[in-house]
C-alpha cells in the first residue's frame, strides 16, 4: 500500500500502537540512561546500564525499572502519531511536482514532523524525567548505605506543581534543548529509514518484506540516536528539578554546555549514548514494522471506526 493512500487516522493508530507496544519493551533502558545521563564525575552511583537495572531491581523492587512509564504510555501516542503523520504530510506535499523526493527534501518533511512533536514531546519529557530521576538521588543521598524505596510522587502531582508555580511554561522546561535533539534526529532518521527500506524492495511498485522494514527502522534510529546523543544529555539535565548534593544548577542550554565541558570533559555528552541506541534501535523497527504491516487500517476495516478510513 502506498503511504498517500494510508488515511490519517490510520496512521495515528499505527504510530500509537506502535509507540506503547515499543515503550513497554524498552522503558527500563531509558530509565538507565537517564539516570546514567545525570550522575555527575565523582558522585557516581551506577557504573553502567546493568549496574543501575540490578540496582533499581534491588532497591525499588522490579517496577522501579518502569518509573514515569504511565506517563510516556499515555503521550507516546500522540508524539508518535504527530511525528509519524507530520512526516508523511511534508513527503506528500514536497512531492507534488511528480518526482520522486532528494534527501534535502527528505530532510525538510524530517524537520517539520521533528519541530511538529515538541508540542507533546517536551511535557511528556519533562514529567518522565522527574520520575526516572527519583530513584537516582534516593541512592546518592544514602550511599553507602543499603538504598530503599523512595516515597512515589504521580506525574500529575508534578503537572499540578508546575501549573501553580510557573505557568503553561513550567511543563515546556527545556523547549530549547527538546528541539535541538528532534529536529537534528529527525532530519537524520527519516531519509536514512527511507533510503535502507528503498534498498530492500523487491520492485520499485512492491514494499519492503516487515523483516527489512523493522531492520531499518533499527539502523536508521539507533544511528539518529547517536548522533543527537550531547542534546539528550543537555536536555537531561535542564529539564531536571530536583538536584542531588553539590550538583550544579543550569540557566539555559549554553550554561549547560559550558558547565558540562569545564568540569565533566567532552565524554559527558555520551553518557547514556549506548543505552538510547538500544531504547531507539527496537522502539522505532517496532513502528515502521506497524505501519508498514498496516495494523491500522486492519483495525479501521474491522470495527465501527471504520467510516474514519479514507
Amino acid at each position: 500500500m502506498s503511504q498517500q493512500q494510508i488515511s490519517l487516522p490510520a496512521k495515528l493508530i499505527n504510530g500509537g500502537i506502535a509507540g506503547i507496544v515499543g515503550v513497554t519493551c524498552v522503558f527500563p533502558i531509558d530509565l538507565a540512561k537517564t539516570r546514567l545521563q545525570n550522575q555527575r564525575r565523582g558522585q557516581q552511583v551506577y557504573k553502567s546500564m546493568m549496574d543501575c537495572l540490578v540496582k533499581t531491581v534491588r532497591s525499588e523492587g522490579y517496577f522501579g525499572m518502569y518509573r514515569g512509564a504511565a506517563v510516556n504510555l499515555t503521550l507516546v501516542t500522540p508524539e508518535k502519531a504527530i511525528k509519524l503523520a507530520a512526516n508523511d504530510f511534508f513527503r506528500h506535499h514536497l512531492a507534488k511536482d511528480g518526482k520522486g523526493l532528494t534527501v534535502f527534501k527528505e530532510m525538510l518533511a524530517g524537520c517539520g514532523a521533528g519541530t511538529c512533536q515538541v508540542i507533546v514531546t517536551t511535557p511528556m519529557e519533562m514529567l518522565k524525567i522527574q520520575l526516572q530521576d527519583a530513584g537516582r538521588l534516593a541512592a546518592q543521598q544514602q550511599k553507602p548505605v543499603m538504598m530503599t524505596p523512595t516515597k512515589a510522587v504521580s506525574a500529575t502531582q508534578i503537572a499540578k506543581e508546575l501549573l501553580q508555580t510557573h505557568g503553561i511554561q513550567g511543563l515546556y522546561k527545556g523547549l530549547g534543548a527538546t528541539l535541538m535533539r528532534d529536529v537534528p534526529f529527525s532530519i537524520v532518521y527519516f531519509p536514512l529509514f527511507a533510503n535502507l527500506n528503498r534498498l530492500g524492495k523487491p520492485s520499485p511498485e512492491e514494499s519492503s518484506p516487515f523483516y527489512w522494514a523493522f531492520l531499518s527502522g533499527c539502523a536508521a534510529g539507533s544511528t539518529a540516536a547517536v548522533a543527537v546523543n550531547p542534546c539528550d544529555v543537555v536536555k537531561t539535565r535542564l529539564q531536571s528539578l530536583n538536584k542531588g548534593a553539590s550538583e550544579e544548577t543550569y540557566s539555559g542550554v549554553v550554561d549547560c554546555v559550558s558547565k558540562i565541558m569545564q568540569k565533566e570533559g567532552p565524554s559527558a555528552f555520551l553518557k547514556g549514548a549506548g543505552c538510547r541506541a538500544l531504547v531507539i534501535a527496537p522502539l522505532f523497527g517496532i513502528v515502521q514494522v506497524m505501519y508498514f504491516v498496516g495494523v491500522g487500517e486492519y483495525i479501521l476495516d474491522n470495527s465501527p471506526l471504520r467510516f474514519l478510513g479514507p
